[in-house]
């Protein structure tokens, strides 16, 4: 079988033009990621635009696909765009502008969609996220998982998922699946040791994209695991999509609720429903002795969303089980149901089905 190289796949989209530039000689290829079906190798590609019409860039696509399809044992190929707004980053200053932001879309097939974000990585908002799509799933709700982390995907990991995705006729990109659970990452489209350097309005694009050309079906409940922080991403997400809400997690410890007040705040501004606050990490219990350890302090979460006047969802605790699950991507509450820690992450899905 003919080996596909990037320079091969280049060769045959050089002659490929949008808006008066070249995408292969202007540098608008910026993600490139092959894997082998039984048919051949597929090809996918992430594609830097100016923001257009969707008949323009449905032909772009089209003509993108017609080139690489055409390169001797390809037998299929994904395009991905995300948008670039040529570098104005003016709209950021205003963003919390109420007055500024722009009409929200619409998804009829899509019940109740809830960001699960953070102020600060590594308090274990992914695996939270995962384990509370798994809760869903298991009350019987038709359920999705999007991982809006474009920097640091890790629900492909998470949910034990490989593979590329693929689109239908129509250009939707469809979701993997596991458990029931749709999932969709950017995780699938590129190498998990290759970085995402990515302005912050590219990875808004793609954010958008996998909401627009996802071909999600019906789904209950749609869980978006949001990157860490209060930047692009999160603006985007708030101010575009009709979110029923936000749930926070934090860990106990003061400097990571800090920067879990400012993400709680964000939300507000851009009236998004906060659902309640999460204590991960909220302790940890000795399996012999069944004594329990304030590792990161204890109750700061709880005390902070008294304070905000937000539900208090609970906690979970620091727990090695949890930690041996995600890393084999086996996700607690899925593989384990009747763990004490999975009927946890069932109650504060309750609790937030109910909210």
């Amino acid at each position: 079988m003919t080996q596909i190289t990037e320079d091969s796949i280049r060769s045959a989209i050089q002659h490929v033009d949008w808006k008066g530039k070249n995408i292969v000689s202007d540098g608008m290829i910026v993600g490139m990621t092959f894997s082998q079906e039984e048919q051949g190798t597929k090809v996918n590609l992430i594609v830097e635009v100016e923001p257009g019409k969707n008949a323009e860039l449905d032909e772009l696509k089209k003509r993108i696909d017609d080139a690489i399809v055409s390169v001797d044992g390809v037998c299929a190929s994904a395009v991905i765009f995300t948008a670039h707004k040529g570098g104005d980053h003016k709209h950021e200053h205003r963003s919390h502008d109420r007055k500024q932001a722009p009409e929200k879309l619409r998804f009829p097939n899509i019940q109740r969609i809830i960001a699960v974000a953070s102020g600060k990585g590594g308090v274990g908002k992914s695996t939270t996220a995962v384990n509370l799509a798994a809760a869903f799933a298991q009350k019987g709700l038709r359920t999705g998982l999007m991982d809006a982390d474009i920097y640091g995907p890790s629900i492909p990991r998470l949910m034990g998922l490989s593979g590329t995705l693929s689109q239908d006729d129509n250009g939707l990109v469809e979701p993997l699946e596991r458990d029931g659970i749709k999932v969709m990452s950017m995780g699938f489209m590129i190498d998990e040791d290759q970085p995402m350097i990515w302005r912050g309005p590219m990875v808004s694009g793609a954010i958008m994209q996998f909401f627009k050309d996802g071909d999600w079906g019906d789904l209950d409940v749609l869980v978006v695991d949001l990157p860490p922080g209060t930047g692009d991403a999160q603006l985007t997400l708030a101010q575009s999509i009709p979110l029923a809400g936000a749930v926070i997690v934090s860990t106990p410890q003061d400097i990571a609720l800090l920067d879990a007040r400012k993400a709680l705040e964000m939300f507000r501004k851009t009236d998004v429903p906060i659902l309640g606050i999460i204590e991960n990490m909220s302790y940890f219990e000795c399996p012999h002795c069944r004594e329990h350890t304030n590792i990161f302090g204890h109750g700061g979460a709880k005390a902070e969303a008294e304070k905000l006047k937000v539900p208090f969802l609970g906690e979970i605790p620091l727990d090695i089980e949890i930690r041996q699950k995600s890393d084999s991507g086996a996700p607690l509450t899925l593989s384990a149901p009747e763990n004490t820690i999975s009927a946890i992450y069932r109650a504060i899905a309750d609790k937030i089905w109910t909210a």
